[in-house]
C-alpha cells in the first residue's frame, strides 16, 4: 500500500488514499495549526477501533450472529514526554441482540490476538529515507 501526503500550509496536510478517500490533518491551533482535519493521533486510535470493529463484525457474521447495536469506548493514554506515545489503548465493546457471550468473547480474542492488523502493526520496524530537491539522501535515517 502506497499514497502521497502533501503539506498544505502551517501544519496541515493532506493526501487521498488508495482506496479513492482523501484524508486531512491537522493540528490545534495552540500547536501552530488551523484545526482543519483530524490529529493524527486521533486517526490512529480511531483506525484500532475500525480494524477490530470490521473483525469482530466479520466473524459474528460467519457465526450468523447479528447484533441489533455495536458500538466501541476508545480511549489512548498517552505518555507526558516526547515522542508522547500511547501507553495503553482501551476498547470497551457495546453489544445489544441475541449473541451468545462465548461467541462474543471469540470473536473479540480473535480480533486482538490475530486478525487486527492495525494492531498489531503498532509493533512493527519503521524505516525512514529522505531527498531533497529530487535527490535521494545518502543514507537512511
Amino acid at each position: 500500500m502506497e499514497f502521497t501526503i502533501n503539506w498544505k500550509e502551517k501544519m496541515a496536510f493532506s493526501g487521498v488514499t488508495p482506496s479513492g478517500h482523501e484524508l486531512i490533518m491537522d493540528a490545534a491551533p495552540e500547536d501552530g495549526g488551523g484545526n482543519s482535519g483530524a490529529r493524527p493521533t486521533e486517526l490512529l486510535l480511531q483506525a484500532v477501533a475500525g480494524c477490530t470493529g470490521m473483525d469482530i463484525i466479520s466473524i459474528l457474521h460467519k457465526m450468523r450472529l447479528e447484533p441489533s447495536v455495536f458500538q466501541m469506548d476508545i480511549k489512548g493514554e498517552r505518555a507526558e514526554d516526547h515522542p508522547k506515545r500511547f501507553t495503553t489503548i482501551s476498547i470497551h465493546y457495546v453489544f445489544e441482540g441475541e449473541l451468545p457471550e462465548d461467541k462474543v468473547i471469540r470473536a473479540i480474542q480473535l480480533s486482538k490476538d490475530k486478525y487486527c492488523s492495525v494492531a498489531h502493526s503498532l509493533n512493527s520496524e519503521i524505516t525512514v529515507s529522505y531527498s531533497i530537491n529530487g535527490t535521494k539522501g545518502k543514507q537512511d535515517i
